[in-house]
């Protein structure tokens, strides 16, 4: 996790209401975050969902079980949304949902959605929003494996695993 994004300006980041985000016990839904990305002003929409997937380098999961500290980590949201509207001003809505609790494979565990009147910049501010939040946002995943083992792995070591 990169402290000095959370300590130097994320606690003085504020929301804008057009934003949303979310740290849920509940099941996310697709739709629900793609019409919160929705207004009239976009041309296009980049969702990225981040699913339980069945192994991890070749070592089959069973589940995996999410733990984050939600005051920084909605901090961190609200600093990424802030840095997209730096670099692609024409961004209408950021939407960055994540589960915690136990997951099953299959479930999703993130969404990204990006509003923009152009797909390459909603493109770009979304994988900008999902890549930025893996690197920086203080959650855990905790591996469950087909043999009752199991591994607690911060999700900003994925970033070279690309899990």
């Amino acid at each position: 996790m990169n402290l000095g994004l959370v300590a130097s300006s994320a606690f003085s980041v504020k929301p804008r209401t057009e934003d949303s985000f979310s740290i849920s016990f509940a099941p996310l839904s697709v739709e629900e975050v793609y019409a919160k990305a929705e207004t009239d002003g976009n041309g296009a929409i980049v969702m990225m969902s981040g699913m339980v997937r069945n192994q991890t380098d070749g070592k089959p999961v069973v589940s995996l079980e999410y733990q984050a500290y939600e005051p920084m980590a909605m901090q961190v949201f609200y600093q990424i949304a802030a840095q997209i509207r730096e670099k692609w001003a024409v961004v209408n809505r950021v939407v960055i949902s994540h589960r915690v609790g136990r997951l099953q494979v299959g479930e999703i565990s993130v969404l990204v959605a990006v509003g923009c009147p152009h797909r390459s910049e909603a493109f770009e501010a979304c994988r900008y929003a999902i890549d930025t939040l893996k690197h920086n946002a203080p959650i855990w995943k905790k591996e469950h494996w087909a043999d009752g083992s199991s591994t607690w792995v911060s999700i900003g070591a994925c970033e070279v695993q690309d899990c």
